[in-house]
């Protein structure tokens, strides 16, 4: 089954949008049959659950951060991931990029906007990011890449409220290439869309789709997983 609902996924989206399978929850079991059926890029929201599971899983799994990062779980975190999508402030991008240079690595990153009308949802906004990027402090770090936006829209079953905040996640990616990446070809991604939402997102601009249940099906959140 979960072959299949990647099969699927893979023929409705374009070639150019990557998935995203957000396996949290969900056993190495379930992993290794996305994997098999050619699934490497997977995304993950705790911490703890994405160091155990990069340790039973092969090494070219890509592993993409996408929850609230609380900035002491950056250093254990640095040292498995391949993209943090959900940088929320600058404190955090600071702690990332200290930490990715105590190993000699570097981290791609995506920066979080709030987009959705909950007060949950964490994010920046433009004027935040633009200061950010203004500042002499974020052109001294060495040790991320910004390749891009993401960001998490209502839940809602209001197609006109989606498109409206996948369309200014989009804005904000323009603005942002324009501004401060416009050679920089790393920058590049736009992660929205979700199991309920995604072809909208895609038809908005989406380079990245973060996909779970219509994956690997409802989630067990009764586990401490």
């Amino acid at each position: 089954m979960i072959a299949d609902h990647i099969r699927k996924i893979n023929q409705e989206i374009p070639s150019g949008v990557k998935l995203i399978a957000v396996s949290k929850t969900m056993p190495v079991s379930a992993l290794n049959l996305a994997y098999q059926a050619g699934q490497r890029r997977f995304g993950e929201n705790k911490v703890q659950e994405l160091i155990a599971k990069q340790a039973e899983m092969p090494a070219d799994v890509a592993w993409h951060f996408i929850g609230h990062l609380q900035t002491n779980k950056v250093k254990a975190l640095v040292q498995v991931v391949n993209v943090i999508e959900s940088v929320d402030s600058f404190r955090l991008l600071t702690e990332i990029n200290k930490q990715a240079a105590k190993i000699d690595k570097r981290i791609d990153c995506l920066l979080q906007f709030h987009i959705a009308e909950e007060e949950t949802k964490f994010g920046l906004d433009l004027s935040e990011a633009v200061d950010m990027l203004l500042s002499e402090s974020f052109k001294a770090m060495k040790n991320i890449r910004i390749c891009g936006v993401m960001g998490m829209a209502t839940y809602t079953d209001d197609v006109n409220q989606l498109r409206k905040e996948f369309s200014q996640l989009r804005t904000y990616f323009r603005e942002l290439k324009s501004r401060f990446f416009k050679d920089d070809e790393a920058f590049c991604e736009i992660s929205m869309g979700m199991s309920g939402d995604y072809p909208i997102a895609i038809e908005e601009g989406s380079t990245m789709v973060r996909i779970g249940s219509l994956i690997f099906g409802e989630r067990n959140y009764g586990t401490n997983s």
